[in-house]
């Protein structure tokens, strides 16, 4: 029987927004630490509300989101390693239980806290070794330089921190890195989850949330985090190039209506992102991946890349997204294309279809040298002295 190296608690957001992107963003960290030979528990302790994408709002109530979701752990094997406290309604701990997840605070040799998003309590601190993992880099990195003091005080109850902002300290990067100290990753794509095939297929998708209010501002300029700001610079792709676009959001009906006209297929993107299984045949139905980033990413460089993205590239989809600066660290003009405008967009779609099949090949390759699961984490665990 194979021992196990230890125990790891990974803290993240699955039951808080149960969307299938979401999803597969946890799934991919704990298989990668079964598969590197630890103990993965997936936990959620947070005060928040969930989202509860069925009345689209907040809600104390978490049943119907854990209903929808712990089949999908189990069906991966994590069916006895998960939790979820209840902070209103009952205020029970469903999953492990209220014991179990008290011994395992204990017991665990490590919290990975990806995306930052719980907070730490007196009871999380009893265990030894504490990862912070930034998904969304930007406004964190300015809080910290600036001195505030809550976030300063969130990164060092960590002993290290990490973040997908993987072009800071570049020349290029308008980040600061002050106080403290960063260490770039990426995430992790567990490959045998995303099968490609040789087909050719239509068209290009993305799936995205249309607006977004959570700005930024710094040095007296304002960061922008909505993507339909993004999308407006490349709204003419479709009648550049027709019938290869498709966009999963929602959207009003002025903004359907505008988008439709400049050739746009839609589709709805909560239909879409409400099941696993029809999330990944959507990603591996498409030719490829056409989308943008964030303003934040953008302009300040961050060097930012979606695991969204990384998921197209994994089950062999080209990928032509906006460029944050992560040319810097991942190879571009075979199968992942930056663009700075519609030109360059333009470009990168012509030189796709001038030769679909190798392009196609490149997008895996890329996932498997760049994404693969056992390797990013096993990195991130290596350099927080877990390896």
């Amino acid at each position: 029987m194979k021992v196990s190296r230890g125990r790891i608690v990974v803290f993240g957001i699955l039951f808080w927004y149960p969307l299938a992107g979401v999803t597969y963003q946890f799934l991919h960290y704990l298989l990668a630490l079964r598969r590197l030979g630890w103990d993965p528990y997936y936990v959620e302790d947070s005060t928040r509300w969930v989202y509860d994408p069925d009345c689209n709002d907040t809600t104390p109530d978490p049943r119907r989101n854990i209903a929808r979701l712990a089949p999908v752990l189990a069906a991966h094997g994590f069916g006895d390693r998960w939790a979820f406290r209840s902070h209103h309604e009952d205020g029970g701990v469903y999953g492990i239980g209220a014991a179990r997840l008290s011994a395992l605070y204990r017991e665990a040799e490590a919290l990975l806290n990806v995306t930052g998003a719980q907070e730490l309590r007196e009871e999380h601190l009893a265990c030894p070794r504490r990862i912070y993992v930034e998904t969304d880099p930007g406004k964190g990195q300015i809080k910290a330089a600036e001195g505030n003091a809550a976030m300063l005080r969130t990164l060092g109850l960590h002993d290290t921190v990490f973040t997908f902002g993987e072009n800071l300290g570049q020349p290029d990067c308008g980040l600061p890195v002050d106080r403290v100290t960063w260490l770039r990753t990426r995430q992790p794509v567990a490959l045998d989850l995303w099968p490609g095939d040789e087909s050719q297929r239509h068209p290009y998708t993305t799936i995205a949330t249309w607006r977004n209010d959570n700005d930024v501002v710094y040095r007296g300029e304002t960061y922008y985090w909505s993507k339909d700001r993004e999308f407006d610079k490349v709204l003419d792709l479709p009648r550049r190039r027709p019938g290869l676009f498709e966009l999963a959001t929602q959207v009003d009906t002025a903004t359907a209506a505008r988008l439709t006209a400049h050739g746009w297929r839609l589709s709805d993107a909560f239909v879409i992102s409400g099941d696993v299984d029809r999330y990944r045949a959507f990603v591996q139905g498409s030719r490829g991946e056409f989308t943008v980033a964030k303003d934040q990413n953008v302009r300040l460089r961050s060097g930012w890349f979606s695991d969204r993205s990384a998921c197209y590239l994994a089950a062999g989809r080209p990928v032509i997204t906006q460029d944050t600066g992560f040319g810097n660290v991942l190879p571009t003009g075979k199968g992942l294309f930056a663009f700075r405008d519609l030109e360059e967009a333009l470009a990168a779609v012509d030189a796709i279809e001038s030769d679909y099949g190798s392009h196609r090949r490149a997008a895996r390759e890329i996932a498997a040298e760049y994404f693969g699961a056992e390797s990013v984490v096993g990195s991130l665990l290596e350099r927080a002295r877990l390896g």
